[in-house]
This record gives C-alpha cells, structure tokens and sequence, in this order.
C-alpha cells in the first residue's frame, strides 16, 4: 500500500517537473449518498490531486489519488436499538481522463482502485463520471462516486479543482 501510494506521488512529482502544457490539480468535493450507501452514510467528504498530460487540445489524462470518507449515520438497528455504522476512509489510485466539449464544458471520469484505511469494509473498484465546467484555473464538476467489490459504496458528489 505505502509502495503504491509512494510511486503514484513519485510519478506526479517527476511529470510536474517536466512538463509545460500540462497540469496538475487540487480540490474537495462534498457528496449525498445514494442507494444502499443511503441507509448507512450522511455524507462523502474528500480531497483530490491529479495530474494530467495533454494529449491533444480537448482532451487530458493522468492520474490522480487523494483521500474520501464515508460518514456513518446513526440508525434503528436490529431490537429497536439505536446504532452507528462505522466511518469507511478510502485512499484511491486511479486514472483520470478528461475530454473538454467547449471552452469551458467538460466530460471526465476516473477508474481504479480504492483502498480502505479506516472501517470494515475492504478494497474496490473505484470508477467516477464527471461533468462540469472550467476556467483557465479553476474546475466545478458534478460526478457519480462508486466503489464496488462485495458491497458498493456510492454517491453523487459536486467538487471544486484549482488547477497550476
């Protein structure tokens, strides 16, 4: 786990150094769990950094990492009894494309994999379609958040980039 964290950060670092059409990007993204994820989250926090080369002049790809949790609920469990599900932490590794319709509309998604540092839940598949718009420096985005293995964790987040 540190060896792949390390070596995605190492990569991000060495492409930064070495590009100039390039990008890399920080932010935060807010989310409202969906389906099942409902019954046992009140919210999806995290924070996101990517790093993207330019293949062309619409579109982008990269890869990009960062740190996401799952904020339980509390909830009527079995006996009547009050309960709390337990915080799910993630730290994903994933590839990242992005395809810009205009100027300043974009289409993006994510596909990788989610590791879980903190809850009960183990790893998964982490995909993640985006839609939003941009500036020169700054990105809002609308995106589905899933993570699959036995069970899926999903969410439907909006966020905010700055990128340099």
């Amino acid at each position: 786990m540190k060896r792949i964290l390390l070596s995605a950060f190492a990569c991000m670092v060495f492409a930064f150094v070495n590009a100039q059409d390039n990008h890399f990007k920080v932010g935060a993204h807010v989310g409202l769990p969906i389906g099942k994820s409902y019954d046992l989250f009140d919210m999806n926090l995290g924070v996101d950094a990517a790093y993207l080369w330019s293949i062309n002049d619409k579109f982008s790809a990269g890869v990009t990492s960062g740190y996401t949790m799952y904020i339980s609920k509390t909830y009527i469990g079995q006996a009547g009894r009050m309960s709390r599900s337990t915080n799910q932490d993630f730290v994903p590794v994933a590839g990242t494309a992005q395809y810009s319709l205009s100027e300043n509309w974009f289409l993006g998604a994510d596909l990788g994999f989610a590791v879980n540092v903190y809850g009960d839940l183990d790893r998964g598949i982490l995909y993640q379609p985006k839609f939003g718009y941009q500036t020169k420096k700054i990105e809002l985005f609308a995106a589905y958040k899933g993570i699959a293995d036995e069970y899926t964790v999903s969410s439907l987040n909006i966020g905010f980039n700055y990128k340099f």
